[in-house]
């Protein structure tokens, strides 16, 4: 065989192999995406209702979608352990490029303020590592993230950014 002839088998190999791959992860498939949480509350956490800091505590979720429309109605939010878990249960629409901020604590929520509380005061993140998962209302992925204080938090600020 000649030189030319190898070239060409080999990126043939490469390319079949390259076709049978499956795709990177199921949790990018979705319009739908974790754009940060701020898992560590500013100051000392309480989770009184009545004086505490839970509602300092957030997830932003945004519609990367260019033309789609998401209602997050039936989405699910939850921690590593599935301890922690919220379940979106109204009708919340976003639309492409709209954001909305998952908050701890008790709270009206609002499509103009971009916000839905969790009507919950306790905190759903660990302060030093947690996994965040979002979830269809089929059940599929639509986001992942895996986090721990001193790894991802360079700034020390409670705060992580992910999909910018």
């Amino acid at each position: 065989m000649r030189r030319g002839h190898i070239a060409v088998v080999a990126a043939a190999g490469a390319l079949t192999m390259l076709a049978t791959v499956p795709a990177h992860a199921a949790e990018y498939s979705s319009a739908l995406k974790i754009k940060g949480v701020q898992y560590d509350a500013p100051g000392r956490d309480s989770n009184s209702c009545a004086t505490g800091n839970t509602d300092e505590e957030y997830l932003t979720i945004k519609n990367y979608s260019r033309t789609a429309t998401v209602n997050l109605k039936g989405y699910v939010v939850r921690d590593s352990t599935s301890t922690n878990k919220f379940t979106f249960t109204k009708n919340h629409t976003l639309q492409p490029g709209d954001y909305v901020k998952l908050r701890g604590g008790r709270g009206t929520d609002s499509d103009g303020n971009n916000v839905v509380y969790r009507n919950n005061c306790n905190f759903i993140w660990n302060n030093d590592k947690d996994t965040i998962y979002l979830y269809k209302p089929s059940g599929a992925h639509a986001d992942t993230h895996a986090y721990t204080k001193s790894a991802n938090d360079r700034d020390g600020n409670g705060y992580i950014t992910y999909h910018g």
